[in-house]
């Protein structure tokens, strides 16, 4: 077929170039390249080369596979001593890092010595700072209940003590001498008094002194009609009664106060040998422990001081009671219990490995919580609550980074711990500086910090705290870096499958027969986008194997086969495809353009991959170009409006450089091109279109109409070189599910860069239909090989005269161009002829 250009319209003397163009057709491509054969559309598993029948026969693997360097990071790690070489385990999400770096330091863990148990108990001296103690490990407890029975047993005691004939003949002794020699006191003013006829009388307001006659107190109106000698004599004897009377009523508080001085003196004294028998079993059990035993010697201490906290109501309990009684619960005894921060629950040996999926501020330093109380919010020692950084002292914490960062003050937090080496439990907004006024009823002693921490998270997030945290790097100095994919080798297979029978075991899943393995071992290289390698997403991996056994349980197999693989694929794309069969539905009915027969000038079928969360498919975009004389601009109108991304524009940036150093060589780019997405309203990223508008605009230049049944997805480079790309399967099986629903005519394919061709993976509805010769793939390295395909008509290549031969694709595109600079020298010329014969000289 000959493609004849269109007569131009504009009216100016033909030049030597254009008359060439007109004259000659262009040139038919005797040799357009074959496509690629059905055998290189996807690598497939032979399931006899895997050696074995079923999943079954196979040992389990344990561990990750492929994964050496990222091992050895972790290794490092686990053995670096230093609070600073803490680890980052990056790498894509369900990769299985989490669960490698667990299984291994658990390992490492199990080979550890436990580490020390640590309690909070209470300071006697400053209640607001509990004491931190240190016990050897699986000893906490052990103390906690201690002080319990030491309570119990002063519960029973003590009272018994307190009611003993001798504790009650000796307090009535004191009594009885503090009171006999007030009374004697008392007796011995009344005699004096008595013997100059005055009276002491005790009233209500207190003691009050009158004269007497013959045994009877005289009467006011009486007294005061005595000679006035005899009144102030009566007077003076009162005065002196009275002050007497204060001396003895002076001596009266300081006398009870020795009274009860002597009784505490008393109490204690019966007290000491209680609480002393009923702490030797605390001071024998800890006689190794220092710390325990001074502060068994403080509790003791403060008992003896509060021994009446035992003989409150216990008039009321009889042993029944005392018995039903939680001691570790009474308000009464909360002083004396200890509070097992770290050790309680710890029944494992050697070193804790803990995972903290909330990483939250409280739940990573601790916190002291309160209870209400009389409409009042109160606290002690026992309320604070440790926090994951206390359960995993002495081993190693896992954590999410992103979580972690994403919970206020958290991450800050850690790194202050870091730093300290030691764990303070503080509220938060004290601690931030944020708090006006401080809430804060406790301030526990700080517990010394021997721990590795490990943060897991994607590259992206490593690499913004590395860049923007200047903490990060000194604190996180191990990176272990987990690939996305390792090898397709028969070793790997083999491995891969192992992976699959310790993920049947685990969830107690049906055997694989070697087809089905054969087939997931296909899906990994599908999710690797990459026939030479294979995915080790373990996370998604897992789901195809439960999702495939599922199906086969349906259909009454007792073994999971291929076709089971196969229907557990299906379903889970048919469960997610709904966006890409409605825009399909809008292509198919002519509601989104998009031509799959039929030649145009200037218009081609490019390629997008959409992403939607795990699931991705191509999609088909009508590009156009138009030119005209310029002054050597392509205008991107993606980027224009604002809907371009700034790959994209760098993309058609590379057309400019590619018109200009191929074609435009010797004389100016006087080129006016415009390029868009048809009817694209979303944003358009991405150099993968960038080799598919440059056809666009080339057949725009050489006016040879593209064949519509072909689309193209490429990047190219300032050489024309047509360079790879992503998501190349789902590309070719966008378009071909268009052509499909349209109906196959032969005539119809998709162009890939040839470097893509390694990655190729395709459904097996693709390759079928490719073996039938209903469609075609082509794998091009080079801007000529593709026009040659899309339009049928040879490229050309400069010949020693340094000119493309007459009728190829290249001589028309820079026939056009120097047709383009001629106009446009032309046009200058008569725009400064004619501005310089309108010009008035005088």
């Amino acid at each position: 077929m000959f493609f004849k250009r269109a007569p131009q319209s504009n009216k100016s003397v033909p030049t030597e170039a254009e008359g060439q163009a007109d004259t000659k057709a262009p040139t038919i491509a005797a040799d357009v390249r074959s496509p690629l054969p059905a055998e290189e559309l996807r690598r497939t598993v032979d399931p006899a080369s895997l050696g074995f029948q079923s999943t079954s026969e196979l040992e389990p693997i344990t561990g990750l596979i492929g994964q050496e360097r990222a091992l050895r990071a972790i290794q490092f790690g686990a053995d670096m001593k230093g609070h600073d070489f803490n680890m980052f385990v990056l790498g894509p999400p369900a990769s299985g890092k989490s669960t490698a770096v667990r299984d291994y330091l658990a390992k490492k863990a199990a080979e550890a010595p436990p580490p020390p148990d640590w309690v909070y108990v209470n300071n006697f001296e400053q209640q607001n700072r509990p004491r931190a103690l240190k016990l050897p490990a699986g000893r906490g407890r052990e103390l906690a209940d201690h002080m319990v029975a030491a309570i119990d047993e002063l519960r029973t005691t003590l009272p018994a003590v307190f009611e003993s004939e001798e504790y009650q003949a000796r307090r009535r002794a004191i009594e009885e001498e503090f009171r006999s020699s007030q009374e004697e006191a008392f007796e011995e003013l009344n005699r004096k008094a008595q013997s100059q006829n005055i009276a002491i009388l005790r009233t209500p307001m207190g003691f009050a002194m009158a004269p007497v006659h013959e045994g009877k107190v005289v009467k006011p109106e009486v007294f005061n009609a005595l000679p006035e000698d005899m009144r102030k004599n009566v007077q003076a004897k009162i005065e002196a009664l009275q002050k007497e009377l204060e001396a003895i009523l002076e001596r009266v508080p300081k006398s009870d106060k020795q009274r009860r001085n002597r009784l505490i003196e008393l109490n204690q004294e019966m007290a000491e040998g209680a609480v002393r028998e009923a702490l030797n079993d605390v001071r024998a059990a800890f006689a190794d422990v220092p710390q325990v035993l001074e502060y068994i010697d403080a509790a003791g201490k403060d008992l003896i001081r509060h021994v009446g906290l035992f003989l409150t109501q216990a008039g009321d309990e009889n042993e029944l009671v005392k018995q039903t009684i939680d001691t570790s619960r009474d308000p009464r005894f909360r002083r004396y219990m200890v509070n097992v921060i770290v050790g309680d629950n710890d029944t494992a040996s050697g070193a804790p490995v803990l995972e903290e999926i909330n990483p939250t501020y409280g739940n990573l330093i601790g916190r002291v919580e309160h209870i209400a109380q009389m409409g009042a919010l109160v606290t002690d020692f026992l309320l604070i609550k440790p926090g994951s950084l206390h359960k995993a002292n002495g081993g190693y914490l896992l954590i999410d980074a992103r979580k972690l960062l994403l919970s206020p003050f958290a991450w800050e937090a850690l790194k202050r711990t870091i730093k300290a080496r030691e764990i303070r439990i503080e509220q938060p907004l004290e601690s931030f500086g944020l708090g006006m006024i401080s809430t804060q009823t406790l301030d526990p002693e700080p517990i010394p910090l021997d721990v590795k921490v490990v943060l897991f998270g994607d590259r992206e997030l490593y690499y913004l705290l590395a860049a923007f945290d200047p903490d990060f790097r000194g604190l996180f100095k191990v990176q272990a870096d987990f690939d996305d994919t390792i090898s397709w080798s028969a070793e790997n297979n083999l491995a891969y499958a192992r992976v699959i029978a310790s993920i049947v075991a685990q969830h107690k899943l049906k055997p694989f027969d070697a087809s089905g393995v054969a087939r997931i071992i296909e899906e990994g290289a599908r999710l690797a986008d990459d026939r030479e390698k294979l995915s080790i997403q373990l996370g998604r991996i897992s789901d195809l194997v439960r999702e495939a056994d599922y199906w086969s349980s349906q259909a009454g197999r007792e073994v999971t086969a291929r076709e089971d693989v196969e229907r557990a694929v299906a379903e889970s794309i048919q469960r997610a495809d709904r966006l890409r069969d409605r825009a399909q539905e809008v292509i198919n009915r002519d509601i989104v353009l998009i031509d799959t027969e039929g030649a145009k000038v200037g218009q081609i079928n490019g390629l997008s991959v959409l992403q939607l969360g795990t699931f991705s498919f191509g999609r088909p975009s009508r590009i156009t170009a138009r030119v005209r004389m310029g002054q050597g601009r392509v205008v991107d109108i993606e980027r224009e409006v604002k809907l371009g991304g700034p790959l994209h524009s760098k993309g058609v940036m590379i057309l400019w450089g590619y018109l200009a150093g191929r074609y435009a060589e010797d004389v100016p780019l006087a080129l006016a091109a415009t390029l868009v997405f048809e009817q694209s309203y979303g944003g358009v990223d991405g150099d993968s279109a960038s080799s598919t508008e440059l056809y666009a605009l080339l057949s725009a230049l050489s006016e040879v109409p593209v064949k519509q049944g072909y689309a193209v997805t490429g990047s190219v480079n300032q050489r024309g070189e047509v360079q790879a790309i992503g998501g190349v399967n789902e590309k070719i099986e966008g378009f071909f599910d268009i052509c499909k629903a349209r109906g196959l005519t032969g005539d119809q394919g998709v162009l890939i860069p040839k470097s893509n061709v390694q990655h190729l993976m395709l459904r097996q509805d693709v390759i079928e239909a490719v073996r039938e010769g209903k469609f075609a793939i082509y794998a091009v390295s080079h801007v000529d090989e593709g026009m040659e395909i899309l339009t049928g008509v040879k490229a050309g290549e400069r010949g020693e005269d340094g000119q493309f031969p007459p009728g190829t694709i290249n001589r028309l595109v820079e026939d056009k161009l120097k047709l383009f600079a001629e106009r446009a020298r032309a046009f200058g010329r008569s725009r400064s002829d004619s501005q310089g014969n309108g010009k008035i000289t005088s």
